[in-house]
């Protein structure tokens, strides 16, 4: 038997997330859209406080570049909103320039008391097309800058190749959370990606596949943290159909794109900025190897006909789900990022089959980042 993989969570819980739909990404029927399931700030923050009251401990906001809601922002307003869940807040590398992008994320963290997580993106800025070297460059420096922000008394300069610029003072940067600010989740299977997510991040995000490949993924993704002399964890980002019995679950599954044109589909697959990224193709590679969507057992591949990122679903019943989540916790998956379609609906089903059976924590919890900064006195009067 292969020995475990080495994780920082080494106890056997996961934090469970739900997804927000800011990029007008809900749907009763997949591709056609809904009015009352648009991307509106009522709806999304509805989704939000639904998953706040059922108890899930983390939300995905995403980050496109079409309609919908800009994730840091709504993350803000919805900070005293919300009671007990973080906050996973998609930012994409390069949109904001780096010493305002970590006062603005310190600002969101103290507003949340520490329930703020965020998901570094590094694909395409909107109308920019770059190499994946000057991408995952850039996002390189940008993670080091903030952390240096985070954590730098008094003047910083910094000399890179994509940023240059020297700060007087960096003592208004420090966020809630000590111990290196908020926990930084990363998502990308090229070698840049995963190079970077090795020496920087903390959680490393993966989207669906066999079990045989998560694990390969992972082990691989283990030596390479373990070659910067770290260690990550790492999640799942996934959907899920769960219904009283495994036939009602299939028949949802077929009812979410019974309308479905496919032409349509891909279109919206395509107006995503990661719709030809490798993750992607990987999945769009074992859907098609497959006759009835299924990839493996109670995993389904029908959501990527019409949506690029995570394009499966677990299908079935609750013990089914539920045994599902238990073989990825045991191959070392300690936080779910899960989602269905509509999401509200889902999000109460899921809770009432689901949740209350798994073993669950909250992440930056675990690795000691809710330590609150002590408030220090101005040493300047304020300007006015």
């Amino acid at each position: 038997m292969p020995s475990p993989i080495p994780v920082r969570t080494a106890s056997r819980q996961a934090e469970v997330a739900w997804f927000s739909a800011l990029c007008a990404d809900d749907y009763e029927f997949l591709g056609i859209p809904d009015g009352h399931l648009r991307s509106s700030f009522a709806h999304c923050s509805h989704i939000v406080q639904k998953a706040d009251s059922h108890g899930f401990q983390n939300i995905l906001l995403p980050s496109g570049w079409i309609a919908g809601q800009d994730a840091l922002t709504f993350a803000a307003a919805l900070a005293p909103q919300t009671r007990q869940i973080n906050q996973l807040v998609a930012l994409r590398m390069g949109e904001v320039w780096p010493p305002m992008l970590a006062r603005a994320i310190a600002t969101v963290d103290h507003l949340s008391q520490g329930r703020l997580c965020l998901n570094i993106i590094s694909s395409d800025l909107p109308g920019l097309k770059e190499s994946n070297e000057v991408r995952y460059g850039r996002s390189r420096e940008i993670i080091q800058i903030l952390k240096k922000l985070w954590s730098t008394e008094g003047s910083l300069a910094w000399q890179g190749e994509h940023y240059q610029f020297n700060l007087p003072t960096c003592d208004p940067a420090k966020p809630y959370q000590q111990n290196g600010g908020p926990l930084l989740y990363f998502g990308g299977i090229s070698p840049l990606a995963q190079d970077l997510c090795a020496q920087f991040c903390d959680v490393f995000l993966m989207w669906p596949e066999t079990e045989a490949r998560l694990e390969a993924t992972m082990r691989g993704m283990a030596e390479k943290a373990a070659s910067y002399g770290r260690q990550i964890d790492f999640g799942l980002r996934i959907h899920v159909i769960v219904r009283e019995t495994e036939a009602e679950a299939r028949n949802a599954a077929d009812r979410l794109i019974s309308r479905l044109d496919l032409e349509k589909g891909q279109e919206i697959r395509n107006r995503s900025m990661d719709s030809q990224s490798a993750g992607v193709l990987r999945q769009d590679e074992l859907r098609a190897m497959s006759p009835d969507l299924f990839i493996e057992d109670h995993v389904w591949s029908g959501i990527g006909l019409a949506r690029s990122g995570c394009g499966s679903a677990i299908v079935g019943d609750p013990d089914q789900v539920l045994a599902k989540l238990h073989r990825y916790m045991d191959l070392g998956i300690r936080s779910f990022i899960l989602s269905g379609y509509p999401h509200l609906e889902e999000c109460d089903l899921f809770a009432k089959h689901v949740l209350p059976h798994l073993p669950t924590c909250r992440l930056n919890e675990v690795q000691g980042r809710l330590v609150p900064q002590p408030v220090t006195p101005l040493t300047t009067a304020p300007r006015t």
